[in-house]
């Protein structure tokens, strides 16, 4: 999306030439109108005698064969050619309506699991933002259409109503009210609210009494109405919140993005402890221990601090970004890889033998881990956007997925390893939602955990997801670590949970 900011401005830059182009076409041809003007008042007060002067007589048959015909030439002159051809050249790397629908989607999604009403987006007034931008009334009305497209009426009424406030608060739209209440009381119709979806159809017909959907909803409204108010007030109230129940992890899932519902208690938080470490003596850090701290009890998480260097972050965004793609997940029926609406970001794999920072890299990985490498997969590097996010998902395959890695042949996923390659200005936590853990973004650190025990069996505890990036841009690698090559290094144990 830099690019496409580069893009914008090249083009504001060509739309400003042509701009002086046509001002400069038009400031001859009023200069050329206003001399004629003038001579044409004086010599229309006396038409004979002002042809008696030969000048005259010669300048007007000379205007009238030539001139004119090169103001012609100059009217009909296409100053647009540099901005149109620049224009279709640029057009090709512009954002597609799926691009667009997309960024309104995030927003929405950012609004849920951070609990921000409408009005904060709108006024762009977020934790952590340097560039503060308002959204217009046609802004508020697109969300509200991407959100109504989808069939997703609570979101519909929110953006529709954030709308109407602004139009009301005097702002100038080419969009009136008409449009965006007919939108609005259908929205608040298809939640359950005869009410006030009759209230918003009546606001409608006062400003427009011949709108004939709003006509007939008005009667069909008050015939609703009639009948539920006969109804039982408890059932009533139990259909109008029933589309919005959330399951247990979801809503565990956004208390966590947003600092709640954190399950460490004084106790626990005092069992986990800094070190400086080397990895039993490992000959890469003897002289030089990197520093660890424990993040979690259970699972076991631990943080590796300045563990990758501002040069190897650069190096890796650097080799990573031309192949950057749409981020796929492991599909569990057909163990092929596939992309998903709860994986939102880009990625792209990394090789040891494309440079000599990523093989460096793997085996630091290797050095601290005590884990062999070459079983694991390439090193992952993903970008999340705003709004980017993976909901909550397991990074192993479980007894019900036989054939997740299968093509690898490397068994399943031992361990994740996972480097924070930026700072976030807001949101993009990695969290657990079964333990209540969260663990911040933060720049040139690492995060690693065992995704089995020692048995081989899964630790389920370690469903984890990545939280929408509210404010700011999250880039992260990471490494898979599979089971084979790990039989000696980290030896079976003797029961299931060990």
């Amino acid at each position: 999306m830099t690019d496409l900011l580069y893009t914008e401005k090249d083009l504001v830059t060509s739309l400003k030439d042509y701009i002086r182009a046509e001002e400069n076409k038009l400031e001859q041809v009023k200069r050329w109108a206003d001399r004629l003007d003038s001579l044409t008042s004086t010599a229309t007060q006396d038409p004979e005698g002002f042809l008696g002067h030969p000048v005259n007589a010669f300048k007007l048959m000379k205007r009238l064969n030539t001139e004119w015909g090169n103001l012609e030439s100059l009217v009909l002159s296409d100053t647009t050619d540099g901005f149109i051809s620049n224009l279709t050249i640029q057009r090709k790397y512009f954002p597609t309506e799926e691009d667009q629908t997309g960024a309104a989607k995030a927003l929405l999604r950012l609004q849920d699991t951070y609990n921000l009403d409408a009005n904060t987006i709108s006024t762009g007034d977020l934790p952590g933002v340097k560039h503060k931008n308002r959204m217009t009334v046609e802004d508020c009305y697109e969300l509200g259409k991407v959100a109504y497209a989808e069939a997703d009426y609570y979101h519909t009424e929110l953006w529709m109503a954030q709308a109407l406030r602004q139009l009301e608060e005097g702002e100038e739209s080419p969009l009136d009210k008409v449009t965006i209440l007919d939108y609005l009381s259908y929205a608040i119709y298809q939640q359950g609210d005869l009410k006030r979806a009759l209230e918003y159809t009546k606001k409608l017909l006062q400003l427009d009494p011949e709108h004939q959907r709003a006509n007939g909803n008005q009667k069909y409204f008050e015939f609703q109405l009639e009948k539920q108010e006969k109804q039982d007030e408890t059932k009533k109230k139990k259909q109008s919140q029933k589309s919005f129940s959330l399951i247990p992890e979801r809503k565990k899932y956004e208390m966590l993005c947003r600092g709640e519902g954190v399950r460490m208690t004084s106790r626990r938080q005092s069992r986990l402890f800094c070190r400086y470490y080397d990895n039993k003596h490992n000959p890469r850090f003897v002289l030089a221990p990197v520093k660890q701290q424990d993040e979690w009890d259970r699972p076991y998480i631990v943080r590796y601090i300045d563990i990758i260097s501002e040069a190897e972050m650069e190096k890796i965004k650097q080799l990573a970004k031309p192949r950057l793609r749409r981020a796929t997940v492991h599909d569990p029926q057909t163990g092929k890889l596939t992309t998903a609406h709860y994986r939102v970001s880009k990625s792209a794999w990394l090789t040891a033998y494309e440079d000599p920072v990523v093989e460096k890299i793997n085996q630091r990985i290797e050095d601290l881990t005590g884990l062999e490498m070459d079983t694991a997969e390439e090193l992952q590097v993903a970008n999340y956007g705003v709004g980017g996010q993976y909901e909550p998902h397991f990074d192993f395959g479980r007894k019900d997925e036989p054939d997740a890695f299968k093509e690898l042949g490397t068994g399943n996923r031992i361990a994740t390893w996972l480097f924070y390659m930026s700072d976030v200005s807001a949101g993009g936590a990695t969290v657990f939602p079964d333990v209540g853990a969260s663990v911040g973004p933060q720049k040139g650190t690492a995060v690693f955990w065992y995704n089995l025990f020692a048995s081989g069996e899964g630790d389920y505890s370690t469903r984890h997801a990545a939280c929408p990036v509210l404010v700011g841009n999250k880039w992260v690698s990471n490494k898979w670590i599979h089971e084979r090559g790990q039989e000696w290094r980290r030896p079976c144990g003797l029961s299931e949970n060990e």
